[in-house]
């Protein structure tokens, strides 16, 4: 066979999936897992292929979080939480740790407005005595799918036409009609939530759960909450417009003059608990990233508070070079079997090795502030002053020796390996009742926001019908409320 007369061509498009080396893909929405919960495993082949792929379409800007702006400051231990964890940065009141933070948009480029409607990234990195601590989340509490095998096709969807390289709703709600539970991030995109005034009046959410282990080894799920001491405030389209009008920069600029100023933004930080041993009483995994964990059975907790007081010197150094992980913890704290996290673990890593180089951890803004040492040496853009003569391990001409134990995640996993959903979807009760929180005019704004994107005109009858079936099983009004503006018949 001629391999120049059969190069990769559109024009020879099989009707059927297939990974880069041409191999039937039999299961394209879910990771291979220990069970139908996880853990993810490496062996995942066309999952890894998937994602690094997905890494490396852009050079050098992210491909999401494009748009960011950095501060830094530090974080000071407010309440005692050491029956729950050993991580040392949290040993006890009053202990303070020196942080950055970045903040940004999701979907769109560089420089585009930060009046977009879009999630927003909100990103701490700790520089505590036992090395960082990357807690990498966004603005809302829950994403739009909760198997990372799907994350390069949302953003996919998400981003320009390929084609027009313009943003167009008929592919948002195309791609996402396949996936019922992406309805409850609607319920928070769509809000008035989904547009923060700037960054200094919006919340910050982990998303994921992750384990906190104390010194005896007891292990308890998490979740993080950064909430602001300003308070929330958020824009309306024609306020956003007449901010974005003047100034596409606006919260970049309000963060580095407010800290200029001396008025230094400041969040709480807040924890919710879980025993590992109830997780299977409730109606919903509470590993799966499309759901929040009611406060009313799990109470915000204290923790402590983050101050920013210092902006960045260098745009360049401390915000385009800045790179987190969720992968970077501490001892004390570790990972759940969350599929979406267990993905980010490696997928991190790997689109910053891919986009600042292999040796990006050597770079100040993201390498350790705490002494450390290690055997990885060489590789383009090393600048770490060596001159040992042994760079292995054990070895009897050197007295580097490993660290005293600490307690890790000892939680047993059994199961067969399989490509499946979680069990528990129970897709609509939480964005029910979310939308029946609101207000009546509220409600009316998300309804409007929903009919807009739903009367792309590229969108067929069938796509339309199906959005309308979700919102009416999250709420039987919300449904006949937009069925009405599509003029449509509601969904029953």
């Amino acid at each position: 066979m001629d391999p120049y007369r059969y190069r990769p061509s559109s024009a020879f498009n099989t009707p059927f999936l297939t990974n880069n080396q041409g191999g039937p893909v039999y299961n394209n929405t879910s990771s291979l897992t220990i069970g139908n919960r996880g853990p993810v495993l490496l062996e995942d082949y066309h999952l890894v292929e998937k994602i690094a792929n997905f890494h490396r379409e852009r050079i050098p800007e992210r491909i999401v979080h494009a748009r960011g702006a950095s501060a830094k400051g530090y974080f000071e231990v407010t309440h005692d939480i050491t029956h729950l964890t050993c991580a040392d940065f949290l040993r006890g009141v009053g202990v303070q740790t020196p942080l950055i933070v970045r903040f940004s948009t999701v979907i769109h480029e560089k420089g585009s407005p930060e009046t977009i409607p879009d999630p927003r990234g909100f990103a701490v990195k700790f520089y505590t005595r036992e090395g960082n601590f990357d807690m990498v989340g966004n603005n809302i509490p829950v994403f739009f799918v909760r198997d990372a095998m799907q994350f390069p096709d949302v953003i996919h969807a998400l981003k320009p036409n390929p084609k027009s390289n313009i943003q167009e709703f008929w592919r948002i709600m195309d791609y996402l009609s396949y996936i019922p539970e992406s309805t409850h991030m609607f319920m928070w995109w769509f809000d008035d939530w989904g547009i923060p005034s700037d960054y200094r009046h919006m919340e910050g959410f982990a998303v994921h759960t992750f384990k906190l282990i104390n010194r005896d080894g007891k292990e308890t799920y998490v979740k993080w909450h950064w909430k602001p001491t300003c308070g929330l405030k958020f824009l309306l389209e024609d306020e956003a417009a007449a901010v974005a009008g003047q100034n596409h920069s606006h919260a970049t600029k309000d963060l580095y003059d407010t800290i200029a100023s001396g008025s230094f933004p400041e969040w709480r930080l807040y924890v919710q608990t879980m025993n590992p041993a109830d997780e299977d009483k409730l109606d919903f995994d509470p590993l799966d990233t499309t759901k929040i964990w009611p406060e009313d059975l799990f109470p915000l907790q204290p923790v402590g508070r983050m101050v920013l007081n210092k902006n960045i010197d260098n745009f360049f150094n401390e915000n385009e070079q800045l790179a987190f992980s969720p992968g970077v913890v501490p001892p004390g704290i570790y990972y759940s079997n969350d599929k979406m996290l267990q993905c980010r673990i490696f997928a991190y890593g790997d689109t910053q090795r891919h986009r600042l180089g292999p040796n990006y951890l050597l770079l100040p803004v993201n390498a350790p502030k705490c002494a450390h040492h290690n055997n990885h040496h060489e590789g383009a853009m090393n600048f770490t002053h060596r001159d040992e003569e042994v760079n292995y391990w054990p070895s009897r001409f050197n007295a580097v020796r490993v660290s005293e134990k600490f307690p890790i995640s000892k939680s047993h996993v059994s199961g067969i390996r399989e490509k499946t959903v979680i069990a528990k979807e129970n897709n609509f009760q939480q964005p029910g009742e979310r939308y029946r929180s609101w207000d009546p005019d509220r409600q009316e704004r998300f309804i409007g926001r929903m009919a807009k994107a739903l009367s792309d005109p590229r969108l067929t009858h069938e796509i339309r019908s199906i959005w309308l079936s979700y919102m009416s099983q999250s709420d039987k009004s919300l449904g006949q409320k937009l069925a009405a503006r599509l003029n449509m018949k509601a969904a029953m």
